[in-house]
């Protein structure tokens, strides 16, 4: 999760940004003269209506709008939806059946009306997985300190850990995988956007430096971790979003993992890794990494604002650009947005640049980047 939430670019009504899709300004301005879209809301009243209405309105959640959205856009929608290349039966079946002077007519009248003033968007909630982190986080204070950063031994440290990884643990913890203690019994109380809520929170934190521990030789260790460096990273400083950091973790609590792994930890690479490795090797390998530097995985704290950023690179300032073939976002549904996005992100949905950019985000990411843009004014 070096990335649990870097830079989507969110995809609007039907489809998202391929290069396929991109128009030039002169097919753009040919299509605009050939377009009729008084033949184009005759259609709408007949094939559309019923989900999209005349004002281009979604009726329902998870329905886009469509009013004022690029023709271009759209109309590369619809043959992406004509040519299979869209998974929605109601829409492809439609789509299959109209000329292309009857999809071009329907882009053209659904991009000649005003935006629509999205209500519901009014009433988003925005929350920011940062701050509902932190929040959630005091539970762990006890065992794990306000910044993750532990001092009690054999209690790992949270702060700078990967975000996918430290999901992955509590789900293990959850199903009884690693050896639990009471206060896991927390766990159960938090959602699945609880979780990836707190985990950004700790990824976000600087791991302190630790002093040389009483057990162990670093030095002795150092070529031992070899074995362990084309997973988790340089001095262990891991750069997979699925791959713990080992930097600076409380020592004895890696003793105790790593032996785990030899009994009750299911993961056969590690495993095999440690095979001949003996409990000597295991506390010096243990010293070598508390001592480490690490850093954080993440910059939760400015998270939403700098994803927010990449996305307006192609949906934002040149919104009234027809040339572009990509959806304007701002004042969308909100349900829509978040299944688009989660489409991208999981390779429902046709857009090499689309999958790229979402692949590495949370749930919790993509309800708070969609809950940003649908609260927006329309355009």
């Amino acid at each position: 999760m070096n990335h649990l939430m870097l830079g989507i670019l969110l995809s609007v009504a039907l489809i998202g940004c391929t290069n396929k899709e991109t128009s030039t300004a002169k097919n753009t301005t040919e299509k605009q003269t050939t377009a009729d879209v008084r033949a184009g809301k005759a259609i709408t009243e007949r094939e559309c209506k019923g989900c999209h209405g005349l004002n281009g309105g979604g009726s329902a959640p998870a329905i886009p709008h469509v009013a004022a959205q690029r023709e271009s856009y759209l109309l590369a929608s619809l043959k992406a939806y004509k040519d299979g290349k869209r998974s929605h039966a109601a829409l492809r079946d439609m789509a299959e059946h109209m000329s292309e002077a009857d999809l071009r007519n329907v882009a053209a009248y659904y991009a000649s009306l005003a935006p629509i003033a999205n209500a519901s968007g009014k009433d988003v909630q925005l929350v920011f997985p940062y701050e509902k982190g932190k929040t959630l986080a005091a539970d762990c204070a006890k065992c794990h300190s306000d910044d993750g950063n532990s001092k009690i031994p054999g209690t790992p440290s949270l702060a700078g850990q990967q975000p996918l990884y430290f999901v992955a643990a509590i789900q293990e913890y959850l199903h009884a995988e690693r050896k639990t203690a009471p206060m896991h019994a927390m766990l159960r109380r938090l959602n699945k956007l609880d979780r990836e809520s707190v985990a950004l929170y700790f990824a976000s934190q600087t791991p302190a430096q630790r002093a040389a521990p009483s057990v162990g030789d670093a030095a002795a260790g150092e070529p031992l971790s070899a074995v362990c460096g084309g997973c988790h990273g340089p001095n262990g400083v891991s750069t997979d979003a699925t791959t713990p950091g080992l930097a600076g973790q409380d020592p004895k609590y890696l003793v105790d993992a790593i032996k785990a792994y030899r009994n009750t930890r299911k993961h056969e690479g590690m495993r095999h890794s440690i095979a001949d490795l003996s409990d000597r090797d295991i506390e010096n390998i243990a010293a070598f990494y508390a001592v480490q530097k690490s850093k954080a995985a993440e910059k939760g704290q400015t998270f939403i604002q700098d994803l927010a950023e990449k996305c307006n690179r192609c949906h934002g300032t040149d919104a009234d650009n027809p040339a572009l073939a990509v959806p304007k976002i701002s004042g969308q549904d909100k349900d829509y947005l978040i299944m688009a996005l989660r489409a991208y992100r999981d390779d429902r949905r046709e857009s090499s640049t689309m999958h790229r950019m979402s692949l590495p985000y949370s749930d919790s990411i993509i309800e708070s980047i969609a809950s940003l843009y649908a609260s927006q004014p329309a355009k």
